[in-house]
């Protein structure tokens, strides 16, 4: 027999769901002594009232023939809903017809157990059920982990390079559908090599991050930061037009500059500079174009003496003849 931890068995909630008032007291008695909280329920109506809502049970063992709802059915809603973690479903039953098995696991039990139940079989079964509900965990836990990998910047926990991209490729069709403004900004950190030369990289990564918080601070939800490359940022304003976004930006220039940073004893007055262009309804235009109009009103920004924001008008056909002589 598979050993617990006791912290293992306390960890998982159960509901199980049996109209007979004896197997399913027996049941629960079983399970709260080997560790488990149970939700007990007499009849399918209201295990499934339950389970409709709850985050928890990842484990679930239901009587075949209940009033209300059956087991059967109860699985079917349940698989349908494709939860995450994964709900493991042990049916309990007095039918042993081959039919009757393959008839519940197209319904989607994990498992059988025959009336009457027999204590140590119900121990195995659900310790079979609970390590495959654990493996499963642990699979997505590394699935999450891998999305991370690919979309987050390990230094800033910003969006990276091509995931704060796809954000603006997504965004500008959002509003090309909806027919809304979007603007974006290229943000890049004043003097920054200085910093690292003088401080040290460790530093400039303490610099780095803060000036990353500060900007992501002033944004809404649904208006988006993400890191470029070494010390630039790219700003995404959904629904956004040119003036309300200068006031955001404005907001993040003055968030970055207001208070200096305290990095290992240094005291760095950090500043950044902000180009910004605007996508208005109607007008065609590609991330890269936009993104190409946003850097070159960065350089308007870096002449014009840095720590200020400077705005350019999008004019896609530009765009496109430049992109056509460089190639």
């Amino acid at each position: 027999m598979i050993q617990r931890s006791r912290n293992a068995e306390q960890s998982m909630k159960i509901v199980l769901a049996d109209d007979d008032s004896i197997t399913r007291r027996l049941l629960e008695a079983w399970l709260r002594r080997w560790g488990y909280a149970v939700e007990a329920f007499a009849d399918g109506r209201a295990a499934w009232s339950y389970l409709e809502c709850a985050t928890e049970p990842t484990l679930v063992i239901l009587d075949w023939m209940m009033p209300g709802l059956d087991g059967t059915e109860i699985c079917r809603r349940l698989r349908a809903q494709a939860r995450e973690p994964y709900v493991y479903v042990l049916m309990i039953t007095g039918r042993t017809d081959r039919t009757d098995i393959v008839e519940g696991l197209k319904a989607g039990a994990d498992d059988f157990m025959v009336k009457p139940v027999d204590k140590d079989e119900l121990r195995a079964r659900v310790n079979v059920g609970e390590r495959i509900v654990r493996l499963q965990t642990e699979l997505i836990a590394a699935r999450q982990a891998m999305v991370e990998l690919a979309t987050i910047d390990s230094l800033t926990r910003l969006p990276n390079r091509s995931a704060i991209l796809n954000t603006l490729a997504r965004e500008i069709n959002r509003a090309r559908r909806e027919g809304t403004s979007i603007s974006v900004c290229v943000a890049d950190l004043d003097n920054f090599k200085r910093i690292n030369d003088t401080y040290g990289h460790a530093v400039g990564d303490i610099a780095l991050c803060d000036a990353a918080t500060r900007l992501q601070s002033k944004l809404r939800s649904y208006q988006t930061v993400g890191r470029l490359g070494g010390e630039e940022f790219l700003i995404v304003l959904p629904n956004c037009d040119a003036d309300t976004a200068a006031l955001v930006i404005e907001r993040a220039r003055v968030a970055v500059a207001e208070v200096p940073v305290v990095a290992e004893g240094a005291i760095i007055n950090l500043t950044c500079s902000f180009g910004m262009t605007t996508l208005s309804p109607g007008v065609t235009g590609a991330a890269f174009s936009l993104v190409q109009t946003a850097d070159r009103a960065l350089y308007d920004a870096k002449a014009n003496g840095r720590n200020c924001v400077a705005v350019r008008a999008f004019d896609a056909s530009t765009i496109s003849r430049i992109a056509a002589a460089v190639s």
